[in-house]
């Protein structure tokens, strides 16, 4: 089944900037701001600008801090085991926000089946990386997906990308879960979304506390699951089952 943006019914997420389908706008502006230029090249080598000055390319910028960041630490970044930390950092960095620059639009489009089942599909344990906005230091987890079709399902690898493309931007574990239960929610308009995430945040673990069992889960339920006793108990049963 193939859906139109018109087809979706996107409704804001709390602390979470813009909808869904209204995100591209939004990271356009940021680069634009980022760039100092509406035309500058974002992604590749140097170039003249209309106005003649120089856009220089947003790896090339985190390629530079970072060098400073360096010299400020005490380190010498022209050091042979230094010499390239820079630049691979800044494509690391911008890899760890690629989600910016997709939507669930995008990936759920041409993914949309109409299928008679009205029952519990599941899939847990997607593992996902993400970068907390407060340190800027990693968070790992696995996120458990579950929904109740209403006449649409998705299909399946669209969820661990839906998981994905939240996860590869600047995140709070709380908004990240909400997020991934909203957008299935948009996508779909089903009986009920429940999406639980556990993780393991480095900022506990390599500074601050420092207390490396410590597990983070948070969760958010819609619809039936919040409702019907009986599907969020058959929730918790699937997730408890062993997988073989």
């Amino acid at each position: 089944m193939t859906v139109s943006e018109s087809d979706f019914h996107v409704r804001p997420v709390q602390d979470a900037g813009k909808a869904v389908l209204s995100e591209r706008p939004v990271i356009e502006d940021t680069i634009t701001s980022m760039n100092g230029n509406h035309h500058g090249n974002t992604d590749g080598d140097s170039n003249a600008g209309l106005d003649g000055h120089i856009n220089i390319s947003r790896e090339t910028r985190i390629a530079t801090s970072i060098r400073n960041i360096l010299e400020d630490m005490g380190e010498d970044p022209n050091r042979e085991g230094l010499l390239k930390t820079p630049e691979r950092y800044a494509k690391a960095m911008l890899f760890f926000a690629k989600g910016y620059e997709e939507t669930v639009y995008d990936i759920g489009k041409d993914a949309i089946f109409n299928i008679n089942h009205n029952e519990i599909v599941l899939v847990r344990g997607i593992e996902v990386f993400s970068m907390c906005e407060h340190h800027l230091i990693p968070f790992i987890g696995k996120v458990h997906i579950a929904y109740i079709p209403n006449g649409r399902v998705l299909g399946l690898s669209k969820l661990a990308r839906i998981a994905e493309i939240y996860a590869r931007r600047l995140q709070v574990q709380e908004r990240l879960t909400k997020q991934i239960s909203q957008a299935i929610e948009d996508l779909l308009q089903p009986q009920g979304v429940a999406v639980v995430m556990e993780s393991v945040h480095m900022c506990m673990v390599m500074r601050g506390v420092q207390k490396s069992s410590a597990m983070t889960t948070t969760s958010c339920r819609t619809g039936v699951f919040k409702t019907s006793r009986a599907a969020e108990e058959e929730f918790q049963f699937l997730l408890k089952l062993k997988q073989n």
